[in-house]
């Protein structure tokens, strides 16, 4: 009796040891398809999840794993091609279009120099289709940088970059618009000469928009503020005011491509839904980070952070 439970027991144990066994295999094994899944969708590869086991549901798993797969990677390339066509697209209508545009400017223009129009009202008439005409330009100027931007065509040459000079420089562009309006300027520029890795004409670009923006939608709060701070790393551009804000469902979409606020539907505030995106790939193009910070009527900001250059 005493030997037959002895092997009872035996056998008993070698079940739980190769339940364990088991199971130390199989978290093994998922440990690695994770690693392997996380790998896979950061670097965006064609890959498939190999695994060699004898575990029959571990199998169908993997082979249903690998057909999402599959099935995610004809999505991102045909995602990819529809992305090229449309740059292409957008490149090419906005180069079709600029030159009749540049002839009927021209031709407005020349009739206002030989004062071709006696009544005030044709006057009016045609300031009206001068303006129209120019916002429409402006309109594709900005659809065919973004096209060459995104098509990577527009070279960004980086160099050291003095950012207090290239701040002072752009809020005096804006102050007599802004203190037009009665808001109230806020600047904290440093003593010290911050230098980042950058480039001018793109960095020039990106704070253009950034107060622009602030200036048409924060205008309300009476006060737009401009900053730039540093560590040893990054220095940190802060474009801010205290206007209506961004709600928490926008904040994730502003630099979308033609991405508008609702109420930029309003004429007064009507926007393209291009400056913000055109700002984000300037400053990826300067290997920097653009973000948003929003708390409707305290303070909205827009920070850019570029790399540092310590000598």
């Amino acid at each position: 009796m005493i030997v037959f439970f002895s092997i009872v027991i035996v056998i008993l144990l070698l079940v739980i040891f190769y339940q364990y066994k088991g199971k130390l295999q199989r978290n093994k094994e998922l440990r690695y398809i994770y690693k392997k899944l996380d790998a896979i969708m950061k670097n965006k590869t064609n890959e498939k999840v190999l695994v060699f086991t004898a575990d029959g549901e571990l199998i169908s798993f993997l082979i249903q794993i690998n057909n999402l797969l599959e099935y995610n990677q004809k999505i991102l390339a045909k995602y990819s091609k529809l992305e090229i066509s449309m740059r292409k697209m957008l490149s090419n209508i906005s180069h079709d279009l600029k030159t009749p545009l540049t002839v009927v400017i021209g031709y407005i223009e020349t009739m206002e120099l030989h004062n071709s129009f006696k009544d005030e009202k044709d006057k009016e008439y045609i300031l009206e289709i001068k303006n129209k005409t120019n916002e429409v330009m402006e309109l594709i100027n900005k659809f065919f940088d973004l096209a060459k931007l995104e098509a990577g065509d527009k070279e960004v040459p980086l160099t050291k970059i003095n950012m207090n000079e290239i701040l002072r420089e752009d809020i005096l562009k804006f102050y007599d618009v802004i203190t037009g309006k009665g808001i109230e300027v806020d600047i904290e520029i440093p003593e010290e000469n911050i230098y980042a890795l950058g480039n001018s004409e793109a960095i020039h670009r990106i704070l253009n928009n950034l107060i622009s923006n602030a200036i048409k939608y924060g205008s309300d709060g009476k006060v737009i503020g401009l900053s730039l701070k540093y560590d040893d790393e990054f220095s940190y551009v802060s474009v801010w005011d205290k206007g209506k804000g961004i709600n928490e469902r926008d904040k994730d979409r502003v630099f979308e491509r033609m991405y508008t606020l609702d109420d930029s539907r309003n004429k007064l505030n009507q926007g393209s839904g291009l400056g913000l995106t055109i700002t984000k790939r300037l400053v990826e193009k300067l290997k920097g980070e653009v973000y948003l910070s929003s708390v409707p009527y305290e303070k909205t900001t827009f920070t850019f952070k570029l790399k540092r250059i310590n000598f």
